[in-house]
């Protein structure tokens, strides 16, 4: 079944993993011992800090009609059920997102409402469910926001329970591998994952962050 994420996930992922030539061995093993940093704090705080002081505030206020604009004529977006204009389209409720597979070049320009939804669910929950033993979530049967209110409390549900679990890893957490959920780097250190993550969080945000400022100088 498809994932948005899978498909440029694994380079992702890859790069970040060679990032931090300390805590990360080419091996793919992570060694914090006897090192005197806390690299479970440094790693949640990276997103977090950004998260307090970027990421978060620039979402406030933001209107239904932000949540849906268009910018350009090709767009996936959120939509209502049976109103999808794209090859694909999943959800377990009354809205759906939009995908191809393959993804079409140039690629359709996304929504404010569909990179949420990729944080919402790629990002932050699928690993939730996956790697802390959270509820399930995937593309295919996720319930959409129809609004930007319900969407923004997705969000922060979403985001609070995956730094719940970084934090709670610790040396040996960070250590150990991601598992069977990340296909090939599934005897990836969980280190690189959240460096996958953080970076993901950091420019789908920065996105969101210009779709914005360009709804308001439409």
């Amino acid at each position: 079944m498809w994932a948005p994420r899978d498909k440029r996930h694994e380079r992702m992922l890859e790069v970040a993993g060679n990032v931090v030539h300390g805590g990360l061995r080419r091996t793919g093993r992570c060694d914090t011992a006897g090192v005197g940093i806390d690299w479970t704090h440094q790693l949640a705080e990276q997103l977090d800090r950004h998260w307090r002081r970027q990421l978060r505030p620039r979402c406030d206020g933001l209107t239904d009609a932000e949540y849906f604009w268009e910018p350009v004529a090709n767009t996936w977006n959120i939509r209502p059920r049976g109103q999808g204009r794209a090859a694909l389209a999943f959800g377990g409720g009354e809205f759906v997102i939009e995908y191809a597979d393959p993804e079409p070049r140039p690629a359709p320009v996304t929504t404010i409402a569909w990179r949420l939804a990729h944080l919402i669910v790629g990002v932050f929950g699928s690993r939730v469910a996956e790697q802390f033993g959270g509820p399930p979530v995937d593309y295919q049967t996720f319930p959409y926001a129809g609004t930007a209110a319900q969407a923004l409390q997705q969000l922060d549900e979403a985001y609070a329970a995956w730094l719940a679990g970084v934090t709670s890893l610790g040396d040996a957490g960070l250590a150990r591998p991601c598992g069977p959920a990340e296909g090939p780097f599934a005897e990836y250190p969980m280190a690189r994952l959240v460096l996958h993550i953080n970076r993901e969080a950091l420019h789908h945000g920065a996105e969101i962050a210009l779709l914005r400022d360009l709804y308001a100088n439409r």
